[in-house]
């Protein structure tokens, strides 16, 4: 069976959760997810800097109006003052939850000493996890690695100051800062961290199957798991590793007809979040993810990223999924 994960007063219905990933998951990602089985989905990364500036981008990536409960928003930044009133901010605007960024690897995000940067500095994590827990009322969960690099694993230690200053939950990718997503993830750290820890601990990092997902809990001991990159193309993976831990058993395959309705939906809600324009753009990687591994795909995804209408990249769309269900052998049921 799952395992219960609560976050604050909130008990997920599910404890695999979606990572928050900068240009992935904006609305209708993190809907399409939960609709799939997410337990949460948070926000990608919004700036604290941003948002009190009032930029319209970040405003959009802050968006939860009609998503699913509760909803989360991930923030990121280095100014603990600049961080908490943001939050203030987003509690506003419908925020259940915030998580803080401390886990992200990119430079751009480093160079401004936010993200995985931040792991080098335990006083100011301090600073920073007091700022935000003491300005809101709704719960903070934080992400982190398990350090800087090999010889700072400080994993245990930012969690026990996490947890002594009211981090609710802890979410750890199983990499340090100087790893960014090269090599294996490792759960030894996550393991410790949990056993140091009476918060809940979601385990991170190269978890793309239900067996992994059995696998890294049984071994950790962690309360939940967080899928990032595997639900890429693929958001049926938290049905998937769901009905897995329930039953020990593993879904059937979606069929090309399911994947092609599936994705058609989530490019008109791209269109309706984004407007036709930002819309047709965003859609080239999500079906460049949907269509990976197809017969064809390479070519079909060099046609469709040139095209610029709404209207004819769903054409292209139709065109392809129909030629793949005519070409398969089982009546239009070719497995993904």
């Amino acid at each position: 069976m799952r395992p219960t994960l609560k976050i604050g007063p909130y008990t997920l219905d599910s404890p695999v959760v979606l990572a928050p990933m900068a240009g992935v998951t904006d609305k209708p990602f993190r809907q399409l997810c939960k609709d799939m089985g997410a337990g949460l989905a948070c926000t990608e990364m919004v700036g604290a800097t941003s948002l009190l500036r009032g930029s319209e981008k970040t405003h959009r990536r802050a968006d939860l109006e009609g998503e699913t409960h509760p909803c989360a928003v991930q923030m990121v930044g280095a100014d603990p003052a600049k961080l908490a009133e943001a939050a203030v901010v987003n509690e506003a605007n419908g925020a259940q939850i915030l998580d803080i960024n401390m886990g992200c690897p990119a430079k751009k995000v480093c160079n401004t000493l936010a993200g995985s940067a931040l792991l080098k500095d335990e006083p100011l994590v301090a600073k920073i996890l007091e700022a935000i827990v003491n300005a809101v009322k709704i719960p903070v969960t934080l992400k982190i690695r398990t350090g800087w690099d090999a010889e700072h694993r400080n994993g245990i230690r930012i969690a026990k100051l996490a947890e002594s200053l009211g981090i609710v939950a802890l979410a750890v990718h199983g990499r340090t800062r100087a790893c960014r997503f090269n090599g294996h993830a490792e759960y030894d750290t996550i393991r410790a961290i949990k056993e140091s820890v009476s918060i809940p601990v979601i385990a991170n990092g190269d978890i793309s199957s239900p067996q992994k997902a059995k696998e890294v809990l049984e071994y950790t001991k962690a309360d939940g798991i967080m899928i990032g990159r595997a639900a890429q193309g693929r958001p049926w993976i938290f049905s998937e590793i769901n009905h897995y831990l329930d039953h020990g058993t593993l879904l059937p395959k979606p069929t090309i007809d399911n994947v092609y309705r599936l994705m058609i939906d989530h490019l008109h809600s791209l269109y309706n979040f984004y407007g036709p324009k930002n819309g047709v753009h965003l859609a080239r990687k999500h079906v460049s993810w949907y269509t990976k591994g197809q017969p064809n795909g390479s070519y079909f995804r060099d046609l469709f990223n040139r095209l610029d209408t709404v209207d004819a990249q769903l054409e292209a769309a139709n065109e392809f999924f129909l030629s793949l269900i005519e070409g398969s052998s089982n009546d239009g049921r070719q497995l993904i």
